[in-house]
């Protein structure tokens, strides 16, 4: 029998299955549950054992980690009669994953401590390929000892895991890791018009470009997705347009101008309303593309 703590993982999406698995190599007893059922035969396929409700997956779980789409989907699986508070253990760690308003994160911690739990914000920045390779970025908010207490968890799924601040923190600084992103995706996307509208050599232009100050990690991980036009979700634009949300909310909040954010966030929702929202968010190229009078 393993000494590690016991998890339950509750969400086994396109970042939560392989986040759990990775979870499952390095020795970690592992309870899934989720909405869809291939997923949960994933999850036993890979050695993990599949419940058939939260409450079942997180009765005995030392720690419960969530990973589901939005704000409503935490509140969701958190409260009630068959949620993660009412049948979680006392002492219990919870550590959401999701990508949330960072009030959302607050309001979770205080009632989870009520119950005699806690909790940490640990949203994640890496996509689809950072989960698999297990080189996540991990912000987190919350309590330092509770933080120390994952960390060995959190070190099985990312490279880079930082404390930002108390409860919300790894919220917030998710908000602004992808307020960032979605600005570098775009102004790539509209590099990769005007090159190939100049007849330029498109592979030879992004290699170049990578190699000096232009280059970063989403040119590094996008690269191929615009040069092969292949917009296979590894992170959807339905849920960036969330994200997008999240962060101008946050940002009128507390009296931040995002000019360059907010023609970004409604070129976001525009792609969305086009019905492109379930593609990948490097089809922001196809929106530059329809502004150029390509065919798309």
């Amino acid at each position: 029998m393993s000494n590690l703590p016991k998890i339950a993982w509750i969400g086994l999406g396109i970042m939560g299955s392989p986040m759990a698995e990775n979870l499952l190599k390095a020795g970690y007893p592992v309870t899934g549950f989720t909405l869809e059922q291939d997923k949960l035969d994933r999850l036993a396929a890979a050695g993990g054992t599949a419940a058939g409700s939260i409450a079942e997956a997180v009765k005995d779980a030392d720690v419960i980690i969530t990973m589901v789409p939005a704000s409503p989907q935490v509140e969701a699986i958190a409260y009630g009669e068959n949620g993660i508070l009412e049948n979680a253990k006392s002492g219990a760690l919870i550590v959401d994953m999701s990508s949330i308003t960072p009030q959302t994160s607050v309001d979770l911690a205080k009632n989870a401590a009520e119950k005699g739990m806690r909790v940490i914000d640990a949203p994640v920045s890496g996509g689809e390929a950072g989960a698999i390779e297990a080189v996540l970025s991990i912000m987190v908010g919350g309590e330092q000892a509770d933080f120390d207490a994952a960390l060995p968890i959190l070190e099985a799924l990312g490279k880079t895991i930082v404390l930002c601040g108390p409860h919300g923190s790894g919220q917030t600084v998710k908000a602004a890791n992808q307020l960032i992103v979605a600005v570098n995706i775009q102004a790539c996307a509209e590099a990769v018009v005007f090159l190939e509208k100049s007849g330029v050599n498109l592979q030879a232009a992004l290699d170049v470009l990578n190699g000096g100050l232009a280059g970063s990690t989403v040119l590094t991980r996008k690269k191929d997705n615009f040069l092969n036009r292949d917009f296979k979700p590894g992170f959807r634009i339905d849920l960036h347009h969330k994200d997008m949300g999240i962060v101008t909310d946050a940002a009128r909040n507390v009296g931040a101008a995002l000019p360059v954010g907010a023609v970004v966030a409604q070129l976001v929702a525009s792609l969305r309303a086009q019905g492109d929202g379930g593609l990948d968010h490097s089809a922001l190229l196809r929106a530059v593309e329809r502004l150029s009078g390509s065919q798309v």
